[in-house]
């Protein structure tokens, strides 16, 4: 759609865009060609989509003959969609809060599925954390985010950006920011630059006991950031692992979370159990 058509398009639905949803639009048919032939859907795979808003994404989806999962939270533009995609074989809408939904129950436990969408910026870290929750997570992950974000999950150890969530998501994922996004392919447009990432996972990705000891760890580490990273670590580990996990990983004593590098990270969540 264009900014006419879609300003169009509102009205007729009675819809005014909500800031606290994230709804805002991309009307930019050449960004649309481009991040759906980067992503580049297959032929019966399953893809996630969260936030179709008025489908245009969903519709590049169906066409590719992907089978396509939607999450989307607001009552009346997930009537749009149901309309809009009725009949279609390849396709299931799911009106739910994408941040309450049981993404292991919807596209199965061990499924092998990609995510491709532009997430509510409000939410996308809440989203993208519970995709690690899962016992398989999403093989890969297509999105705009805000740019912000995206910085912050790909932040190098040292970084004032570096935190739990950074060092969970680069456990687990590749993240590469693709392409800056100019807020003015958005109606409204955001008052945030935006960024096209993707996330490829690892073929050394954690499992999910490795994954789910690492996410304990790093939110106990990072918890308070300017403490030394020990004194917090000792609240629930003993003295003596400490000891031996600081020695063996070349940890000083005195070190704050954001000098740990991921897979140290991940070696002291084994070593710690």
């Amino acid at each position: 759609m264009t900014r006419t058509e879609l300003i169009k398009f509102l009205g007729e639905q009675g819809i005014n865009p909500s800031r606290k949803l994230g709804q805002n639009f991309l009307i930019d048919a050449n960004l649309l060609d481009w991040t759906v032939r980067t992503a580049a859907p297959q032929p019966g795979e399953p893809i996630l989509e969260i936030g179709p808003g008025t489908g245009v994404l969903t519709r590049r989806l169906i066409e590719s003959g992907a089978h396509v999962t939607a999450v989307e939270l607001d009552h009346r533009l997930a009537d749009w969609i149901r309309h809009s995609f009725f009949h279609t074989p390849n396709f299931r809408l799911v009106q739910a809060d994408a941040c309450d939904v049981d993404y292991a129950a919807l596209m199965g436990p061990d499924a092998d599925f990609r995510c491709i969408a532009n997430l509510p910026y409000a939410v996308s870290s809440v989203i993208i954390a519970r995709f690690l929750e899962l016992p398989r997570p999403p093989r890969e992950i297509y999105v705009l985010l805000q740019l912000e974000m995206a910085d912050r999950l790909r932040a190098a150890v040292g970084a004032k950006d570096y935190n739990a969530l950074t060092v969970q998501i680069q456990a687990e994922y590749e993240v590469q920011v693709l392409r800056k996004i100019n807020p003015n392919v958005f109606f409204p447009p955001p008052e945030v630059e935006s960024a096209y990432v993707r996330f490829r996972r690892r073929a050394d990705a954690p499992d999910i006991a490795r994954r789910t000891a690492l996410r304990e760890l790093a939110r106990l580490a990072f918890s308070q950031r300017r403490k030394q990273m020990r004194k917090l670590l000792r609240s629930r580990f003993p003295e003596e692992k400490l000891d031996d996990a600081y020695a063996a990983l070349n940890i000083p004593a005195d070190a704050r979370a954001e000098t740990i590098t991921v897979s140290q990270f991940l070696r002291l969540a084994e070593m710690l159990g």
